[in-house]
């Protein structure tokens, strides 16, 4: 977390410099629809060398589906011993129980066939699985390639269950597999108005080298690496809409400025800094084409909030003079209203505002210090972090209705909780944390579940997601 940034006098420096650092909301209200459903996954198997892979395809299908947060996996402990492979295994109702004039060896035969052997949908959708859906497939390689067949099945619908049934083709290899895995996911979520996070990054603050740089990884935490080696401080970053620009506040240069860099080169794009003693905070617009930063501009006597282009040419002031104002996000979904932080009336709080720097409302209370606004995809929820109800220094992680201005606390007790940021899908949840004893990367649901630790190598922290 951070102090407001700003400057103090024209030939002093900031006077607020970057520091080191009830009514309910659940994840309900970010699904589509109040039921769960419930769904079989039962490993999958392949033929040849596919079998090999399979072990991490299952372990990553079962994982992309278990954190999505939109659907109730079922125990595998439940399952029945047989799992299908295809939809000939599958049959509609058990048979009735053999007559007597039945061999007692093929009457036992079938009657254990009827009693939840797998073959039947009621072996699946009744007691104890009790699944509304069941994910199954088989793997094979054909030709060199991993092909996964993968059909999805609504049990509740037995006359015409199937609702997914694909053809994945991919390398035949464990990238291949996993590959083929995140697909067949995406695909039975897309089902459930959720998406897969897979390909979606994370970009962060490290300090593993010794100096704090700007660092990305993969969603699950995995491939880090540095995007900046500047050996200096560089902290604040931000995501273009489509992945492939960073912009951060960094003082390689000396005072705090703005860098945009391009994520796939790690090139320099260059941003024109106004002569103030802070420019930071940056942001991108929902159309990628300009950025929004606090600056202490003209001179240095406070900290507004300016609008610029990707350049930093053309820049304007949102927010008028006299007021310490930072941390501007825009409205992902109207794009013409922001959330920032402010010390207007006293200790830092969240404000709105539009684009034009009217209609100005402080949506916390006044209580604590508040800061980190991030907006949901969705434009109507904001993530925050608050000390509201803790001594100073005591932060955690909130989400608020922007209309209603109703809140939710997401974490407690654990160590200093702040700079959440939604995932792409809107139900996910980054955040740092110090409740490890060092600060540390998290993620988790929108309703303060399923939390995950990302990050373990030296100090991390003000994560963003993006594509």
């Amino acid at each position: 977390m951070k102090r407001i940034l700003c400057a103090a006098a024209a030939s002093a420096a900031a006077i607020w410099m970057l520091a080191a650092q009830q009514n309910t909301l659940d994840l309900g209200v970010l699904r589509k629809g109040g039921e769960i459903p419930a769904i079989a996954v039962p490993d999958l198997r392949g033929s040849g060398e596919a079998q090999a892979l399979m072990s991490g395809f299952n372990q990553t299908l079962w994982s992309d589906l278990n954190t999505s947060g939109v659907l109730n996996m079922r125990s595998k402990s439940f399952y029945p011993r047989f799992t299908p492979q295809q939809p000939a295994d599958l049959t509609q109702a058990p048979p009735p129980a053999p007559p007597p004039r039945y061999r007692r060896g093929q009457a036992d035969t079938l009657q254990q066939a009827a009693n939840g052997s797998g073959h039947w949908f009621t072996d699946w959708s009744g007691p104890p699985v009790q699944a509304n859906y069941l994910a199954f497939g088989y793997a094979a390689p054909q030709n060199g390639v991993f092909v996964l067949y993968g059909w999805l099945y609504d049990l509740r619908n037995p006359a015409s269950p199937q609702v997914i049934a694909k053809r994945y083709p991919e390398s035949l290899d464990q990238n291949g597999a996993t590959k083929a895995a995140h697909e067949f996911a995406a695909d039975i979520l897309a089902l459930f108005g959720a998406s897969s996070l897979a390909g979606t990054h994370i970009y962060f603050v490290s300090d593993r080298t010794g100096s704090k740089e700007i660092w990305a990884m993969d969603w699950d935490g995995k491939n880090q690496h540095p995007i900046t080696r500047y050996g200096s401080t560089s902290i604040e970053p931000a995501i273009s809409p489509d992945g492939t620009r960073v912009a951060f506040t960094s003082f390689a240069h000396g005072s705090p400025g703005i860098f945009v860099f391009s994520v796939d080169t790690g090139r320099d794009l260059r941003f024109y800094n106004q002569r103030a003693s802070v420019n930071s905070s940056p942001s991108f617009t929902p159309d990628g084409k300009q950025i929004i930063y606090s600056s202490s501009a003209p001179n240095d006597k406070c900290c507004r909030i300016f609008l610029s282009n990707l350049d930093g040419s053309g820049f304007r002031p949102i927010t008028s003079g006299g007021f310490i104002d930072t941390e501007p996000k825009v409205n992902p979904k109207t794009g013409t209203e922001m959330a920032f932080v402010s010390g207007r009336s006293g200790p830092q709080q969240i404000y709105r505002a539009n684009l034009d720097g009217s209609d100005i409302v402080r949506l916390t209370d006044g209580t604590g210090e508040a800061g980190n606004p991030a907006w949901n995809p969705d434009g109507q929820h904001l993530a925050f972090a608050w000390t509201r109800g803790y001594a100073a220094g005591k932060w955690n992680v909130f989400i608020m209705d922007v209309g209603s201005h109703e809140y939710s606390q997401l974490t407690h007790d654990q160590g200093r909780n702040e700079n959440p940021c939604w995932a792409p899908d809107g139900k996910h949840i980054v955040f740092g944390s110090t409740r490890s004893g060092r600060s540390q990367i998290y993620t988790m649901l929108a309703d303060g579940t399923q939390v995950q630790q990302l990050t373990t190598a030296g100090n991390n922290d003000r994560p963003v997601w993006g594509k």
